[in-house]
């Protein structure tokens, strides 16, 4: 381990190991507006599938260490795994992934997080369970092998994490000069904004999409432009609400931008927001623009849509430039008046 150790993004967050089975005897019902879809299956029957498939290391905070890590920044994970052997894959495909693991904390007793996606046709459903994780903030970056990270990158966690997260504003209180990026996972956006609210104050890059954004503000309100101004009122810094093959809103309390969706083709979306929220945070924590950070994110969507799982299409720096160049001049971010 290198003395004096910098690291750009410190992703908090749960990790675990999706099963991705891909259904072909399904319906998806949705409203008259295309919205609120449900996944159906018959109800006691056999559902045929046509394949399956194991990803691990996945969750957004470990899809963001691994997407950063790609781009060239120097990425860590702080998390909880099992005493498994799943744990044990996951560490390896992390390490081989350049993440550093050393803020890995291994639980005796439980298992690694383990969740069953049902991909039916360019959509997934995915069935989530957050192991009771005893959550606790790891000072090792305070020894003198470490520095405090640029940023620290914060999502999804169990249920039981509220003291958790009251430790992570703790250590932010104390470090003001380290951002913090902020994308809620399912439990914390059930937790609510107000129980949060420190959190969301002390935010200077917050994500989440349509939909999340709509359930975190109680309201259902379709008009991006003006969600990405109420999430910003908030307390976030820069907000950036995606809207899949919609594209994407970004607004810094001086003017909302919109990016198109770059997207060519869809094998499956899963990964899809994280690939677009890694790559926003490397290109500002690279001294780019909001305006190149939302190409950035545009590009490294797309592409991990191309494969089943949200590592596999990921960019390297080299590609990046390359999906940059490829862009057309009408894929470049506009102002929304």
């Amino acid at each position: 381990m290198d003395t004096n150790k910098q690291i750009n993004i410190l992703a908090v967050g749960d990790i675990a190991i999706d099963v991705f089975i891909k259904i072909v005897e399904a319906e998806a019902m949705c409203d008259l507006e295309g919205e609120h879809c449900k996944l159906c299956v018959n109800y006691g029957g056999k559902i045929p599938y046509e394949s399956s498939e194991i990803c691990y290391a996945v969750g957004n905070s470990s899809n963001i260490a691994v997407a950063t890590s790609r781009l060239g920044l120097k990425s860590a994970l702080m998390t909880n795994i099992g005493d498994d052997q799943n744990g044990i894959t996951c560490l390896d495909v992390l390490k081989k992934e350049n993440v550093d693991t050393t803020f890995i904390k291994r639980e005796n007793g439980l298992p690694t997080n383990y969740h069953y996606v049902l991909w039916y046709g360019k959509e997934r459903t995915i069935l989530v369970k957050h192991e009771k994780y005893h959550y606790e903030w790891n000072n090792r970056e305070e020894s003198k092998e470490y520095v405090t990270p640029t940023w620290v990158y914060l999502s999804s966690l169990g249920e039981n994490s509220i003291s958790f997260h009251n430790e992570i504003m703790d250590y932010l209180k104390k470090h003001t000069n380290v951002k913090l990026a902020f994308e809620p996972g399912t439990l914390q956006i059930k937790l609510g904004k107000d129980a949060l609210s420190d959190i969301y104050k002390r935010t200077d890059v917050f994500f989440c999409n349509h939909e999340e954004a709509q359930k975190i503000l109680g309201i259902d309100e379709r008009d991006l432009p003006k969600l990405v101004k109420m999430m910003h009122d908030l307390g976030p810094k820069i907000v950036v609400i995606t809207d899949g093959i919609n594209g994407s809103y970004s607004y810094d309390g001086t003017e909302v931008l919109f990016m198109k969706a770059y997207y060519q083709d869809t094998v499956e979306s899963t990964g899809a927001g994280d690939a677009f929220s890694g790559a926003f945070i490397s290109a500002l924590t690279l001294g780019k623009d909001i305006s190149e950070a939302l190409m950035w994110g545009a590009a490294n969507a797309a592409s991990v849509v191309l494969y089943v799982g949200p590592h596999k299409g990921l960019l390297t720096m080299v590609q990046m430039e390359e999906y940059i160049k490829k862009m057309q001049a009408d894929y470049k971010p506009t102002k929304i008046n």
